[in-house]
């Protein structure tokens, strides 16, 4: 009985002891109430533990702790043990951090999309943090990346409770084209709409590969099964550029405007013609480019800086050359609406939010190691590696050590992208520094300046989102069902202004946008209205 007994009484002083563990590292009562210097420490070292769960690329792959520089170099300067939690985003995403939060277990920092930090928002997961995120608490934040007006403009259910992350300001979306392709046929590189469908149509017909097959298309991208593309050029032709609009004093919803009929009606008459990928609609994104790195088509359209750098390995430049052992290949930046408009000013994308279960030693730790990736010091760490070893300085200018980098960084799991989340912009001239890299060709350079040379259109100046009780989710779903069926099955596009009305009334769209204009004159104190059913 005595050994029984004492049995007991030591499973009970675990059971015990690894509550009491547990409570210490979520970081004291968990309400943010806790304030105490010692809140969230451990007892060995008394170094604070920190959890993120945060968005990264899907060949990310944190090294083991002796050669992960970054996490050294964050615990020893800040006196953390900081814990990062890692994925691509997307719905897997969506639900392992779900379920964090609803097993109690939520991130002290953790990054998500618009429409779901609504609604963490709306249910008390994420902290109010207008006295916590200020110029004076992350200096480096707000120098380089965002504004005061801009964090103000971003909030929702009337609370301060989301901050985006540094975004980029420099737009590089563009149509790609095979130049060398444009040269086998003898073709000009196209500076219009209409000389960009006579391209198509030649890059289909003519065998631009000269393989003696007609196995080739003019233009291709991804429908993910159910959604018609914005890549489409008919869109722009027609004056409906990105997701939402301000035309004088009218908020304009792209896809859902009556200019929509047009669009269709020439999406039909371009796929009628056979020089699109009729497998389009199917494709997921990033099966487009695999198509183009096949050398299946001609046009493509690419979004960022390097896409078809000379020395990009994940690039359409290099892995089209792998792919179809041509070293020929010439993918070269054009858009046919190059001097009218080709997309929308940037506005502040996701944002990063703070727990509400956190003590608040634990958030301003957080957003201390958040400032300081946004400063110079962070962001040469997390971007270029270790100074001296994987790049050199010399004033403002940083040259990459390429054979240190890529066995310190790129064969060792990539991870400094990890680490980039909350800087994912390569632009150090933000930071005032300048990237003298040798592999960027002058070819490079050209693709850079050609894609800066295109007209930006000003947006509506606020990220919008919806308040409980709308569907905008419902909203697209029966739209993209009405396109793609007018696209695929319908004789023309003639039905639209019918089909809209139902999207504005039975669907809830006059409700939606009128809300959203609203917050677009909120933002910038000139009344927008939207011109509804």
């Amino acid at each position: 009985m005595k050994r029984t007994g004492f049995i007991v009484l030591m499973v009970m002083m675990l059971i015990l002891s690894a509550c009491g563990d547990k409570k210490e590292a979520a970081g004291g009562t968990g309400g943010g109430e806790a304030s105490s210097g010692e809140a969230g420490k451990q007892k060995d070292g008394g170094k604070m533990p920190l959890e993120w769960f945060v968005v990264a690329s899907a060949d990310a792959q944190l090294p083991a702790k002796d050669k992960d520089f970054v996490k050294k170099t964050i615990d020893e300067k800040f006196g953390v043990d900081l814990t990062i939690d890692y994925m691509p985003y997307g719905p897997d995403f969506q639900n392992k951090l779900n379920s964090l939060i609803s097993s109690g277990d939520t991130p002290d920092v953790f990054y998500t999309d618009g429409v779901a930090s609504n609604q963490y928002i709306k249910d008390g997961v994420a902290r109010e943090i207008k006295e916590l995120v200020t110029p004076q608490t992350m200096p480096n934040y707000f120098k380089h990346w965002v504004s005061e007006k801009d964090l103000g403009m971003y909030q929702v259910q009337g609370k301060f409770a989301r901050a985006p992350i540094p975004y980029p300001k420099d737009i590089y979306r563009s149509y790609y084209i095979r130049k060398d392709w444009l040269d086998n046929l003898g073709l000009a590189m196209p500076a219009n709409y209409d000389e960009m469908i006579e391209v198509m149509k030649a890059f289909t017909e003519k065998d631009p590969d000269g393989n003696g097959k007609k196995d080739t298309y003019g233009f291709t991208t991804y429908g993910g099964g159910t959604n018609m593309s914005l890549d489409f050029p008919e869109f722009v032709k027609h004056g409906l550029i990105g997701d939402f609009m301000v035309e004088g004093d009218k908020f304009i919803d792209t896809r859902t405007d009556l200019r929509v009929e047009q669009v269709l009606n020439d999406i039909k008459k371009v796929m009628d013609m056979g020089i699109v990928d009729p497998d389009w609609l199917l494709a997921k994104n990033g099966q487009q480019l695999e198509k183009a790195e096949q050398g299946k088509v001609g046009i493509v359209l690419g979004v960022g800086k390097n896409l078809a750098f000379d020395n990009n390995p994940e690039g359409l430049q290099v892995k089209t050359k792998q792919i179809t052992g041509n070293d020929k290949v010439d993918w070269q930046p054009f858009h046919p609406f190059a001097k009218t408009g080709t997309w929308l000013e940037t506005v502040p994308g996701n944002p990063f939010l703070l727990s509400s279960q956190s003590s608040d030693d634990k958030i301003k730790k957080s957003l201390e190691i958040l400032d300081w990736l946004a400063g110079e010091e962070g962001y040469l760490l997390t971007h270029y590696g270790q100074e001296g070893t994987d790049y050199t300085r010399e004033g403002n200018k940083i040259k990459i050590n390429q054979e240190a980098f890529k066995q310190n960084v790129t064969d060792n799991g990539n991870f400094l992208t990890v680490y980039q989340w909350f800087t994912p912009v390569p632009s150090p001239e933000v930071l005032g520094l300048e990237l003298d890299d040798p592999s960027i060709t002058e070819r490079d350079k050209k693709i850079v300046e050609t894609i800066d040379s295109y007209k930006i259109v000003p947006s509506v100046g606020t990220s919008v989102v919806v308040k409980e009780g709308m569907d905008l989710a419902g909203l697209r779903k029966r739209m993209n069902e009405i396109m793609v069926s007018i696209v695929f099955d319908e004789k023309d596009a003639s039905k639209w202004p019918e089909y809209r009305k139902e999207l504005m009334t039975k669907y809830g769209g006059n409700e939606i946008f009128n809300y959203y204009a609203e917050q677009v004159s909120n933002a910038s104190g000139k009344t927008v209205t939207f011109a509804g059913e």
